[in-house]
């Protein structure tokens, strides 16, 4: 592991992901990278779910990590991999609550009533919802649903513990607006001739988390366990019809 990202999603994580992999930071291990994987999803369980601290067993085989579920583990995997340097993604707190909103939280009220089937159906699709649960929702976010000003002041004081808890200078606190220098510069690597990668606008996403959800409706297999946990309508939000 040489390069821990510690932002949390919606901060330009998938972006970083295809630089960090540009300059052959390769792979990097991403949320997606989770979904795709039953493996990975039931390994990160075990972590959430507090049988487990196999960082190795979730982690091992990348380069690089940037992105939920290991951002809510930031200080756990700073002190496994001592000589991995730390980038911390950064944007104007109320564009990152904006998407949020759009993204995560709208999603997840959008396909109700086929996340409910689908977590009657598949054991894979339930330990997802689960672990993106309580490893994003509780324990990075604090529980506080999506009630915007904690949210917001959740976010600020994710960056002031971040820089509080890493030396400056295994730290990068991280626009992805301000493009391949600042990070090239960081890593020590050449600057690509070549434009920074701009991934995972809004659309992305939600055709990201469709063909999750597609895919895990063919691994079906017997309903038992836990219902997932719901997500709250943001304060103010109209029903999406």
């Amino acid at each position: 592991m040489r390069v821990i990202g510690v932002g949390f999603g919606r901060t330009g994580t998938l972006s970083l992901k295809a630089a960090l992999e540009r300059l052959g930071f390769a792979p990097c291990n991403h949320m997606r990278e989770v979904m795709a994987s039953p493996a990975l999803i039931h390994g990160w369980l075990d972590i959430v779910e507090g049988r487990s601290r196999d960082w190795d067993g979730v982690l091992g085989g990348f380069d690089a990590t940037v992105d939920w579920p290991a951002a809510a583990y930031w200080r756990e995997l700073a002190a496994h991999y001592p000589a991995a340097k730390v980038v911390l993604t950064v944007r104007d707190p109320e564009a990152w609550y904006a998407s949020m909103c759009a993204t995560i939280f709208d999603e997840a009220r959008a396909h109700g009533p086929a996340v409910r089937l689908l977590a009657r159906l598949s054991a894979d699709y339930r330990a997802f919802r689960r672990m993106a649960y309580l490893a994003v929702i509780q324990r990075s976010l604090g529980g506080v649903g999506t009630d915007k000003e904690a949210l917001i002041r959740r976010f600020e004081e994710h960056v002031r513990e971040v820089r509080a808890a890493i030396p400056a200078e295994r730290l990068l606190v991280y626009d992805v607006r301000q493009g391949w220098a600042p990070l090239c510069a960081f890593l020590g690597v050449p600057v690509p001739d070549e434009p920074f990668p701009r991934l995972n606008d809004r659309q992305t996403f939600g055709r990201l988390l469709r063909k999750f959800m597609l895919r895990t409706a063919f691994r079906l297999s017997p309903a038992r366990g836990r219902r997932p946990p719901t997500l709250p309508s943001p304060r103010g939000a109209r029903p999406r019809s």
